[in-house]
């Protein structure tokens, strides 16, 4: 928020403006008629791309705040979407048991991805693009070719004593070799892309994670759950290294680009942290419901959050 500031000078005032220290400047992107699921930026940070329960995926200009397109063809809740490594498609998830993929350019639907026997929580491309990983309601995670839309492999893993080995989240190391996935079952999997092997099998959070991804180096992950904290662990040994205990449940956590920092979502705010410390170094507010949604930028100097009050916000950090 712009403040005036006005100051004796002789006989004159001189009045100026100023934003307060502790105010982030943001963009609000405004156009959904539901709550936002998921925001991320293209890889040159231009565009945005939000998820929602309002059925569509939308494209945003990222520094005006534009609506740029509207990507319809979903007929249930979009929950996830997620550019291309080079810009130039996305891919969503939704309720609708189907995944798919859009041309960025024209917004039009290039692929479908079905097959499911429950609602698709979860979809990225790996690194190279050739590949798209989905996690849903039917507990399996699916790899697939980005260009065929054929299945190259069915991975099973997840269990529960509820019966819902639901998988919340799946994504790719920064390498394409591992793959990540957080589950209803309260854990954490890391798997091999290539063989479909499960790795290692990370315990310690006593209710569901809603979220888990890789640091920029692959050697780390880290996790937002249910049970208001969200952990940092070593990917070569499984050990848990950190707790950052929140108030909230936490839907969403994500690595900075460096690597030092973790954003998180949780309640109305998001938060911004220093992993060497474990200290929390500048809270986001503004949002009037919860934030399920948090991302940096390729650069690191602006996040993206998404929310149920049906809007996203751009957060410039210096």
């Amino acid at each position: 928020m712009q403040k005036i500031a006005c100051i004796a000078v002789g006989v004159a005032l001189l009045c100026v403006g100023y934003v307060q220290a502790d105010e982030v400047p943001f963009v609000e992107l405004k156009g959904h008629t539901g709550l936002v699921k998921s925001a991320a930026f293209s890889p040159d940070s231009k565009k945005v791309v939000t998820s929602s329960q309002d059925k569509t995926a939308r494209i945003w200009d990222a520094e005006s705040g534009k609506e740029l397109l509207t990507l319809e063809g979903h007929t249930d809740v979009v929950d996830s979407a997620a550019f291309s490594p080079d810009g130039k498609q996305i891919v969503t998830s939704s309720w609708d048991k189907t995944t798919r993929i859009w041309d960025v350019e024209s917004g039009k639907e290039v692929q479908k991805l079905g097959g499911y026997s429950d609602r698709v929580f979860s979809a990225a491309f790996s690194p190279d693009g050739k590949k798209i990983v989905t996690g849903g309601g039917d507990g399996i995670l699916r790899i697939w070719n980005a260009e065929s839309g054929k299945v190259l492999q069915t991975l099973q893993g997840h269990t529960s004593r509820t019966s819902r080995s639901w998988i919340f989240s799946a994504s790719f190391s920064p390498n394409g070799e591992k793959i990540v996935t957080s589950s209803h079952d309260r854990t954490i999997k890391i798997w091999d892309t290539e063989s479909g092997k499960e790795l290692r099998t990370l315990r310690g959070h006593k209710l569901e994670i809603w979220s888990a991804a890789f640091s920029p180096d692959g050697k780390k992950i880290v996790s937002g759950s249910f049970d208001k904290t969200v952990k940092i662990w070593d990917v070569e040994s499984g050990n848990e290294l950190r707790t950052l205990e929140h108030t909230g449940t936490v839907f969403s956590a994500a690595f900075s680009p460096n690597g030092k920092k973790v954003a998180t979502g949780e309640g109305k705010v998001a938060r911004l942290w220093d992993i060497e410390s474990g200290k929390e170094q500048q809270t986001l507010e503004g949002h009037s419901q919860v934030v399920y949604s948090v991302a940096f930028s390729p650069g690191g100097k602006k996040i993206v959050t998404a929310s149920e009050d049906h809007t996203a916000r751009i957060w410039t950090l210096e």
